[in-house]
């Protein structure tokens, strides 16, 4: 069965471009213009990921993207003309699993989204043989790889995949500090890069999620000019 994509673009050329190229992949896509009309979509359709533009007419990109994390955790990827960090930092701190700055090749998006859908079957789909779920229990947390499982006080934190990423490689290194660079390197599979704030972004949502403290936390340690530890 072929994964649903939603392109949620005002600007109809590039919604029409974007859709070109992932059908072309073997994607299913769905266009549309506004934001009201995209949660429309969201709440009568399942979806494997969305494109999501920032500068819409209605509803901004980040506030949609609240609402999608409300209750659906499929991979999304942000589109924005801006070039400023901040754009990028909010859109990772709420709840966004990419991040492309206009004007952007659509072979790079295509790859994009091809890593994201893997890494979000990955953790959401058991393949092969059943296997014991692998799982890391710690001060109440419980995390489980294979069901992508993960409720802190048995709440359920309803992490997107690359926050669940994070926190499994953290559980996985319990007690060791793992710097940004090995973190990022580890969940995104890319060469890391001295300016890239993407690692802390998510770090700070999940805290959020967690509801721990930066200065007096339970569980992410932040080990100063080093990186981060789970004890």
């Amino acid at each position: 069965m072929k994964e649903k994509i939603l392109i949620v673009d005002d600007e109809k050329e590039i919604a029409d471009l974007i859709a070109l190229y992932l059908t072309n992949e073997g994607y299913e896509c769905k266009k549309c213009y506004t934001g009201r009309e995209a949660l429309r979509l969201i709440s009568e359709n399942s979806w494997d990921l969305a494109v999501l533009d920032v500068m819409l007419p209605d509803i901004n990109g980040f506030s949609l993207l609240r609402k999608i994390r409300e209750d659906r955790f499929f991979p999304v990827i942000m589109l924005t003309a801006k070039t400023e960090d901040l754009d990028k930092i909010t859109g990772l701190t709420i709840g966004a699993d990419d991040y492309m700055t206009k004007p952007f090749n659509p072979l790079e998006l295509c790859a994009r989204v091809k890593t994201q859908l893997r890494r979000y079957y990955r953790y959401n789909q058991a393949g092969g043989e059943k296997q014991p779920p692998k799982r890391h229990e710690l001060h109440g947390l419980l995390i489980e790889k294979d069901t992508h499982i993960c409720t802190l006080y048995g709440r359920d934190l309803g992490l997107t995949p690359i926050e669940f990423s994070i926190l499994w490689y953290l559980c996985e290194n319990q007690g060791k500090v793992v710097s940004s660079e090995e973190l990022f390197e580890a969940v995104w599979g890319e060469k890391y890069l001295d300016s890239n704030n993407t690692v802390m972004a998510h770090i700070g949502r999940l805290r959020e999620k967690m509801k721990d403290s930066s200065r007096h936390p339970k569980f992410i340690r932040t080990v100063w000019g080093v990186g981060y530890r789970i004890e």
